[in-house]
């Protein structure tokens, strides 16, 4: 039998539920997630530290949870909300269940709410700070801390996410080329999807420095998704500059792009609806595609969608664009060898729509180097 729980959000909104997961209190930012698969790779992106993750989809845990659909290692949300758990899993990949994971791993939850409201209310209000408790039952005294915790305007989290020390990992078959990758909260899919096309990743810690991603003699820099708003990265934004001064290829997802367009002299800002989830279309301005996409932001770049813009570094164009809502996905630089998106072609559990993303980095590297 479950305890009682509560989930009470920054404007007051209550709603009761039962514990799920480990007992305790947890404090972060409320955002839902909609795909109704995958829900081990959300819990495991880092680029979800310090959000509490509203599951859409009614039915979570069916399939258990396995060492092989982790992204990292170890569950980076800071809370989990689901209406009706699965009682016990059905999957022959299954090493245990959902609920024992996250008890074990100390991730506070809640089920039994209404999460079709509790949904509505964050798509009509935007994001807000949460907390979830099973140890404090009293709504108003949750509430005053909630408007306590930290917000994530402002919020550096690329230090919390990051490998302590850089580490390889290596090509798959024929080793074909080099990546230093800058790790701002990686996932294992990424240095899987380069391994598969010949590529050696060498992650590398946030901080790294411009001498540190030489010393791995990279054909190529990538800069990963992660957590946080990309206005406090003023680090990672100079070492992208270094990079672009070189000439060296550059490709970034989400968090990385956001780097790429700072770096590039561009803004970014909060979005008022964040993109979350695996059902987002978006627009290849470049081809006129529209491809299915995956999607965790809450923060975006500023760029005219429909125009060239003339930056320190040559043209750049929007080289991707939400369909939903204009908002930019992806840049593209013309005249040096860089590109990103803001949504996630490495996505797992999917879909793959954008998958081809990686052999587009391969063929820039190709076309860059001197024997090319």
């Amino acid at each position: 039998m479950r305890g009682p729980a509560i989930l009470v959000l920054e404007d007051g909104r209550t709603f009761a539920g039962e514990a799920y997961g480990s007992i305790g209190e947890t404090f972060g930012e409320a955002v839902f997630a909609t795909g109704m698969t995958g829900y081990q790779e959300t819990l495991t992106d880092p680029s979800y530290h310090r959000q509490v993750v509203v599951q859409t989809a009614p039915h979570i845990g069916n399939t258990g949870v396995n060492p092989s659909d982790d992204e990292s290692d170890r569950i980076w949300v800071a809370g989990y909300v689901v209406r009706d758990p699965a009682r016990r899993p059905s999957s022959w990949r299954a090493t245990g269940t959902l609920e024992d994971r996250l008890a074990a791993e100390g991730t506070v939850g809640i089920c039994g709410i209404d999460t079709r409201a509790l949904t509505r209310h964050l798509r009509e209000r935007g994001p807000m700070r949460v907390g979830v408790s099973s140890v404090d039952l009293d709504p108003p005294a949750l509430w005053a801390r909630v408007r306590q915790s930290p917000r994530m305007v402002g919020a550096d989290l690329s230090a919390e996410v990051t490998t302590p020390a850089a580490y390889p990992v290596p090509a798959q078959g024929t080793h074909r080329y080099t990546v230093a990758a800058l790790d701002f909260g990686i996932k294992r899919n990424v240095t899987r999807r380069l391994a598969a096309r010949g590529v050696t990743t060498q992650v590398l810690p946030a901080s790294a420095t411009l001498d540190e991603v030489l010393a791995v003699r990279p054909d190529a820099v990538f800069l990963s998704p992660g957590p946080g708003d990309p206005a406090t990265a003023d680090r990672a934004v100079a070492l992208a500059r270094r990079v672009l001064d070189r000439r060296i290829p550059l490709f970034g997802i989400c968090f990385g792009s956001q780097i790429l367009g700072r770096a590039l002299g561009l803004t970014t800002y909060k979005l008022g609806y964040g993109h979350r989830g695996i059902n987002q279309p978006v627009l290849d301005t470049a081809t006129g595609k529209v491809e299915v996409t995956s999607h965790n932001h809450g923060f975006a770049v500023d760029a005219p969608v429909d125009s060239t813009v003339d930056t320190g570094y040559g043209r750049v164009q929007v080289s991707h664009v939400c369909l939903n809502d204009q908002v930019v996905e992806g840049l593209r630089c013309l005249d040096v060898p860089a590109f990103t998106v803001q949504y996630h072609p490495e996505a797992a559990a999917g879909p793959h729509d954008a998958d081809h993303l990686f052999d587009r980095f391969v063929e820039l590297v190709e076309g860059t180097l001197p024997h090319a």
